[in-house]
């Protein structure tokens, strides 16, 4: 499938790529690994009169730790970077598990975290060609007005499918949203809406800039593990991120994130707190695992069945819990 013609504009400072967002917004795409941008495109899902290359904006590249234990990730850093940072391992494992179950290495070193986090949702429906999506009568998400995972609904039900993002929730991030107008800062659980067709909370003269990591989360035991059908290149099926702090044998504090079995990345509620103040055992990371699985709504966004990917989630958690536990 060939690309549709464009215009790239490739800037040199983030003050040149938010005036150019300014200046056509709505009619461009930004382009920063481009792993995901690049196939929809051939697909005919984007058809942007420009493309904005990023990869010339070298002061949002970079991870850099702060004195006081926090961590700025520059949203253009990629995967591979933070897959193979030391600090990160040893400081945000949660996140360095995450970010090397992506694709495959040579799209880990050109996919960035600033695009797993803006990833597509998508579906079994809207992830195809233009030939297949006119087939059977495009959706809510593309050129249509109906729902295929969900008939009659009025919302979009494609799912989020980034590793990275529940990671990120686990460690309570931060990201930075610039403009023309200046820039923002949000809470990442902040970012996404829950809706699959408007999934997140950018406008379209704004673009992702950096994330933040709170040293207070620092040094936490971080486990993630995801389902998919090969052992690499594939989106999950389903994902499960597990950050756990222990004192005296005891959980101290403990977070569950899951991905791709909702159209956002989700904390898991009150899945970490049963698990605080307590030495976790097999009967409690499956307690933890029966909380996750009944805040998982997967829909058919898959070829997999969404009892197997609930129950996925439910078996993934206990071990995920287990694992961070030291069990």
């Amino acid at each position: 499938m060939s690309l549709p013609d464009f215009k790239l504009v490739r800037p040199l400072s983030l003050n040149e790529a938010t005036a150019q967002l300014a200046l056509t917004t709505g009619s461009i795409r930004i382009i920063a690994g481009g792993t995901d941008l690049i196939p929809s495109m051939r697909q005919k899902l984007f058809e942007p009169e420009y493309v904005l290359d990023l990869r010339g904006v070298s002061e949002l590249r970079g991870i850099r730790p702060h004195a006081n234990g926090a961590v700025e990730i520059g949203a253009l850093t990629t995967l591979g970077a933070i897959e193979k940072s030391q600090y990160l391992r040893q400081h945000f494992s949660v996140l360095t598990e995450a970010a090397a179950t992506v694709a495959s290495p040579v799209l880990r070193n050109m996919g960035t975290i600033g695009g797993n986090i803006c990833l597509d949702t998508r579906c079994l429906w809207y992830n195809q060609s233009l030939t297949w999506r006119k087939g059977c009568g495009f959706c809510i998400k593309k050129d249509g007005n109906l729902c295929h995972v969900a008939p009659g609904g009025t919302k979009c039900w494609a799912a989020f499918s980034g590793d990275t993002p529940p990671a990120l929730l686990c460690l309570n991030a931060e990201i930075e949203i610039a403009s023309s107008n200046g820039a923002r800062r949000i809470s990442l659980r902040d970012f996404y809406t829950g809706d699959g067709e408007n999934y997140r909370q950018l406008l379209p003269n704004e673009l992702v800039t950096r994330v933040f990591l709170p040293a207070e989360l620092a040094d936490y035991r971080g486990v993630y593990r995801k389902l998919r059908v090969r052992g690499s290149i594939d989106y999950p099926l389903a994902g499960v991120a597990v950050a756990i702090k222990r004192s005296n044998g005891h959980v101290e504090d403990a977070r569950i994130a899951m991905t791709a079995v909702n159209p956002a990345p989700m904390l898991v509620p009150h899945a970490g707190d049963m698990l605080i103040g307590n030495a976790v055992d097999n009967a409690l990371a499956e307690a933890a695992g029966d909380a996750a699985a009944r805040t998982a709504k997967p829909l058919t966004t898959s070829a997999l069945t969404p009892e197997y990917r609930r129950e996925m989630i439910r078996v993934f958690t206990k071990r995920a819990v287990l694992a961070a536990a030291g069990n």
